[in-house]
């Protein structure tokens, strides 16, 4: 999982990623500081995305569909 980048909204507990493959950005809700920042400290953050954020069934949405095209 390649991401070109992350943001998060402290007020909003929203996470921001990119990917850099599709050129998608979603939006993920109500995401604690401290796991945005164990998310920021991963090694590898595909990995965490996996193993943390969809376990605990984040609510996201797909805010910008990437013009790259899909495999």
């Amino acid at each position: 999982m390649s991401i070109a980048s992350i943001g998060y909204l402290l007020p909003k507990r929203e996470l921001e990623i990119e990917f850099r493959d599709s050129g998608d950005v979603y939006c993920y809700f109500d995401v604690p500081e401290e796991i945005f920042a164990a998310f920021m400290a991963a090694e590898s953050k595909g990995t965490y995305l996996n193993q943390v954020f969809k376990p605990r069934k984040d609510r996201y949405v797909l805010i910008l569909e990437g013009k790259k095209p899909r495999p």
